[in-house]
């Protein structure tokens, strides 16, 4: 009789230690499966919150005219503000870097039809290592073209002024001062020269 209860005994403990780990596992599974589903939710959450575009439209669309700006001339490095644009002229800003081959596509699309500028002024803006931007405008010859100014922004304040994402990135203002039409990336010149 008493290996009999021993047995009825050992089964039953191991019957009850069997229950208990079986509901252990069940509530573990239970719990990481909510673990899992709330961190997805967490996660979504996250992502759309963190995802929302700005609806704030970009500076240069808030102040639809040309701002004050100081770049440094790549000729001589002097200064180069608002104050010295040609008034009552549509004015190009092209801001770019000179390793960028769009940007220098773009600036050979506008030497070879710069006939097409001529009432216009163009501003070349780089915000990148001055000595880099004088070799791309010496590269280019950038000083036989009056119409367009080369200039070094060291304080980054037009890419930012424009929200310039890509390069080149160019913006367009008509001789009011007002700006006309952005451009993000290459565009053929023959859109650009339409907008002048």
């Amino acid at each position: 009789m008493n290996g009999l209860s021993t047995g009825s005994n050992s089964e039953t403990k191991a019957a009850a230690v069997n229950f208990l780990f079986t509901a252990i596992n069940l509530s573990l599974k239970k719990i990481s499966v909510k673990k899992i589903i709330l961190t997805l939710f967490i996660a979504c959450i996250a992502q759309l919150s963190f995802s929302q575009t700005d609806s704030t439209p970009a500076v240069y669309l808030r102040f639809p005219t040309i701002p004050q700006f100081t770049i440094y001339n790549a000729a001589d490095s002097s200064v180069f503000t608002r104050e010295n644009l040609k008034k009552r002229t549509p004015t190009v800003f092209i801001v770019f870097n000179p390793e960028c081959e769009h940007c220098q596509h773009e600036t050979k699309a506008l030497i070879a039809n710069i006939d097409k500028f001529k009432h216009a002024q163009v501003v070349m803006v780089s915000y990148l290592d001055y000595d880099q931007m004088v070799k791309f405008y010496r590269e280019y010859k950038i000083a036989d073209y009056p119409v367009i100014t080369m200039g070094r922004d060291a304080k980054y304040f037009l890419p930012v002024f424009f929200d310039v994402k890509t390069l080149p990135a160019i913006f367009v203002y008509d001789k009011k001062g007002k700006i006309k039409k952005a451009f993000e990336g290459s565009v053929p010149i023959e859109k650009l020269i339409e907008e002048l």
